[in-house]
């Protein structure tokens, strides 16, 4: 009988497991080895977050960067805010042991490396709120200010005794950050005694309580004016009702959205990006106004940014795809006839400054990839990311054309519609001609280089999106893009590979708003299994953290680790709500009012869901959506089916749309590339001797690749490269490394041959001399919106032929890094208008800090040539009231 009741007792037991499972199952999401999604929580190992109801949820996430503080401290020094002390890679150290709650270094010298060959245990942690003491002997730099009245730093560049503003740390321990790009604006070390011995103090391993996420979130502001969704998924409802919360956190008095809870203000590409991805549809008028706050002179404005924005940045026509966007939801045709002089002005302008020749791209800036250190090699400056083809912000280009053009057709505007639709198709196949990788299947992230380009064949989320949801890349290209596009366990980083030695930011870094854009695409390919693992890594994050945070770490998707963080994210929670309106619904409004919807719902993401007050072109609509798949069944409009499967909204009025879908799973047959986090090798640093390219070995490469010229010419596995360069050309040559997974470095800073000239254009140019900037060098032509806005001069050559050109020169109207003064000229060439000359900002009042503008290629005769430098309507920079430079030298060279 014990035997029979055993069994019975086993049985049960089974049933019950099986159930359980089964029960379980059917909640889960999604599953991966690092965390799991289900219907009404998410878990990450120990970490759970759950949802209480539709308004409340709690997480009892803590970072492990909280408590995780080494004791060995790496840092640099810089001189004006600028990584100027030791190599890439080379760092001091220290290995912090206080002594009553303090410590201080030994007194470093600058340019001299100091590290302390300690090791420290990973878990021995530093003690909280130590007092560290940081000493520096500066008498190098101040012996050389003394001797030649000037320091030439690491890289050649001279810092002259009255440029000289100061002396800051850069780290990876907080308070410090390896943020060369703001460090000019932190604390400075002093010299106390006037000894040449400067130093500074910092409380280390101090808790941010600002840091730490609530464990509770619970909806306490007014949302009632936007649209309610409610769902058969309980953590889709409430993350929605966070998202509004937030909405309304960043919904300034002055009828902007602001940023995020750490940034105030309008920002051109982040409100344009939300705007296109779900605020045009919550809240229209808002969005009109904060676009309205990025217009001057009828042109889009470039945020302040890298050499002082535009057209350094470039990627302002974001603005353009937002303007449309609350178009199509409104029908606000007086917004479009706006919207449209300012859009088709900032194009004129871009055509004219921007764009490339050679190869039929737009130059500027990765969009939104605005860090130099976080995308680009540290041999590049402001000038050599200006001279960049980027995938991402060539491809806002094509659609801001597409856009005008769509515009113009509303307007009446039949010619110019034409204009702008050819220039869009144009840029389109130059987008597939030069930046397709047909071996990875996808794009690259740019095309790089100083006199030559050459393809970076890195992978970058936001550009492959795109190139997807506006249709650079057509239905075969895209859904190869979906399936081979390598993505890591949290999500689609930023890009792939990661820069070695560079903090998470937007290298090893995944941004929620861009993981929407990749959503949208994937839905748009109808690929399931990447949609899935897509919207995962935006619930993840949101649940855990219990708020909408701007990003995290790929490598272990916490959001500690990150350079700069925050709550509240305007573009971050815009994202989680199109998830809704873009993915599941695929909500789509043509320039008449006609409503259309391609749904993308996986099958576990399946049932009812419903919006309701979805206020668009006037009408009031109530949308039920049922099932799963993106075929739809039955569309009914007020209780009818609809044939057509659309609603035109120019009626307005009250409606109630049910769509059931046809239930086909949109995850059968299809795939994602799920990858390790990896790491690219580091940048080698080539140099010539005689017509030998050498360099040292890099860690981790199996081979090299020679560039000539931008082309690859050989792969050695020595350090070294016997070259063949021409007796009267200007060469040029790099070389880049390769690991044994087939990945790239990055190039070397390129080297020339020595077969260019140069000419002082104060010598040889017709110019007012007379220099009113105190500090100026020697030799030098001032420059600026009232002062020697024609400069003319002969360039008499030998042969006929392709030249390389470019000018030395200072700007120091503002930092390297932000602010708008960009200086800008057109370079005229026996009377046509040959290229643009870019002088980015060099360092605030910097004047003798002589750079190098960006490459041009020009035509010119055998003989006489005469150049002009001008002044335009078109190199009318951000500031406008500010234009100005100091010009020294040109130089040129033949190529071709």
């Amino acid at each position: 009988m014990k035997k029979y009741i055993n069994q019975s007792v086993l049985l049960l037991a089974l049933t019950c497991s099986f159930f359980a499972c089964s029960e379980e199952k059917n909640e889960l999401l999604y599953s991966s080895d690092t965390y799991k999604v289900y219907k009404d929580h998410v878990t990450q190992g120990e970490y759970e977050a759950k949802v209480v109801s539709d308004k409340e949820m709690t997480s009892n996430y803590k970072s492990p960067m909280q408590d995780a503080y080494s004791r060995a401290v790496e840092f640099k020094f810089s001189i004006n805010g600028k990584d100027d002390e030791l190599p890439y890679g080379i760092n001091h150290r220290v290995v912090i042991r206080p002594e009553n709650g303090a410590f201080t270094t030994e007194i470093m010298k600058f340019g001299e490396p100091w590290a302390m060959e300690e090791q420290v245990d990973p878990m021995d942690w530093l003690e909280k709120n130590t007092k560290v003491t940081f000493k520096l002997d500066m008498s190098p730099v101040l012996n050389a200010f003394k001797e030649k009245g000037y320091y030439e730093d690491l890289h050649g560049d001279k810092i002259y005794k009255d440029d000289f503003k100061g002396v800051f740390i850069a780290g990876g321990s907080a308070p410090l950050r390896w943020d060369f790009e703001n460090l000019s604006e932190r604390e400075q070390l002093q010299d106390k005694d006037g000894d040449g011995i400067y130093e500074i103090t910092f409380v280390m391993n101090a808790p941010d309580p600002e840091k730490q996420t609530s464990p509770v979130w619970k909806s306490s502001k007014n949302i009632s004016k936007y649209p309610t969704f409610t769902s058969d998924i309980p953590l889709i409802n409430a993350l929605y009702n966070l998202a509004l919360n937030e909405l309304v956190a960043d919904s300034e008095t002055d009828g902007t959205f602001r940023t995020g809870k750490e940034w105030g203000g309008v920002w051109t590409r982040d409100i344009s990006y939300s705007i296109v991805l779900s605020l045009s549809i919550l809240d229209p008028d808002r969005a009109i106004t904060s676009l309205r706050k990025k217009v001057k002179r009828n042109r889009v404005i470039q945020d302040t940014g890298s050499g002082g924005a535009w057209p350094v940045s470039s990627d302002r026509m974001t603005w353009a795809l937002a303007a449309w966007n609350v178009f199509s939801v409104t029908g606000d045709k007086a917004w479009l006839k706006e919207a449209y002089k300012v859009i088709s002005n900032s194009i004129e302008d871009d055509m004219l400054v921007v764009y490339d020749a050679e190869t039929g791209l737009m130059r500027g800036e990765s969009s939104f990839l605005d860090w130099r250190k976080q995308t680009y090699p540290r041999w590049m400056d402001n000038n050599d990311i200006y001279r960049s083809l980027n995938l991402g912000t060539n491809v806002v280009h094509f659609e801001a054309m597409n856009i005008a053009s769509r515009m113009a057709n509303v307007l009446g505007k039949g010619k110019d519609a034409q204009r702008y639709s050819t220039l869009a198709d144009n840029l389109k196949k130059s987008i597939n001609k030069h930046l397709w990788l047909e071996k990875e299947g996808y794009y690259a992230q740019y095309m790089y280089g100083r006199n030559n380009m050459i393809v970076a064949p890195k992978y970058e989320a936001l550009g492959e999106a795109l190139a997807i949801i506006f249709g650079v890349s057509d239905a075969e290209r895209s859904k190869e893009i979906v399936t081979k596009s390598p993505i890591v366990p949290f999500g689609a980083a930023c890009v792939y590979p990661q820069i070695p030695g560079i903090p998470p930011y937007h290298n090893n870094g995944i941004w929620p708003f861009v993981q929407a854009y990749w959503n949208i695409a994937t839905a748009k390919t109808a690929n399931g299994t990447a949609l899935e693992q897509g919207l995962a890594s935006i619930y993840r994050p949101a649940a855990l953290f219990l708020t909408n945070k701007e990003n995290f770490v790929a490598e272990d998707g916490d959001y500690m680790g990150t350079e700069v963080n925050s709550d509240e994210m305007l573009w971050s929670l815009s994202g989680n709500m199109a998830m809704i309106y873009k993915v599941f619904y695929g909500i789509d409004i043509d320039q008449n009012g006609v409503l259309k919807f391609s749904p993308a719902v996986p099958k576990v993401y399946g049932g009812k869901k419903q919006l309701n007050n979805v206020k668009l072109w006037g009408a009031n609509l109530s949308i039920v959506l049922e099932g799963y798949g993106n075929q739809i069944k039955s569309f009914k409009v007020d209780g009818k089916e609809v044939a057509s499967k659309s609603l035109s909204l120019a009626e307005g009025g009250s409606h109630n749309i049910e769509i059931v879908l046809a239930n086909n799973d949109i995850t059968e047959g299809t795939s994602s590339n799920k990858v390790p986090n990896r790491f690219h090798l580091k940048t080698p640093q080539a140099e010539l001797k005689g017509e030998t390219l050498t360099w040292k070995a890099i860690e981790g490469a199996v081979k090299y690749e020679v560039v000539v010229n931008g082309k690859v010419v050989a792969s050695p596995t020595a350090t070294e490269y016997k070259l063949s360069p021409s007796k009267n050309m200007l060469d040029e040559f790099a070389v880049r490394a390769v690991d044994k997974h087939g990945y790239l470095s990055y190039i070397s800073e390129p080297v020339v041959s020595n077969n260019y000239q140069s000419k002082n254009i104060a010598k040889v140019a017709r110019v007012d001399r007379k220099v009113s900037i105190k500090g100026a060098p020697s030799n030098v032509v001032e420059i600026s919106r009232s002062k020697n806005k024609k400069i003319n001069f002969d360039l008499n050559v030998k042969e006929t032929g392709e030249y390389v050109v470019w000018f030395s020169y200072s700007n120091g109207s503002g930092p390297w890094n932000t602010d708008n003064k960009c200086a800008i000229r057109s370079l005229v060439v026996n009377g046509d208008e040959a290229e643009t000359i870019v002088m980015a900002q060099r360092g605030t009042d910097e004047w003798s800090s002589i750079g190098n503008t960006n490459r041009m290629k020009v035509n010119l005769k055998a003989g006489k040539n005469k150049l002009q430098i001008l002044f335009k309507e078109h190199n009318e920079n951000m500031n406008v009231d500010v234009n100005t430079a100091l010009i020294e030298n040109i130089y040129y060279g033949k190529t071709k």
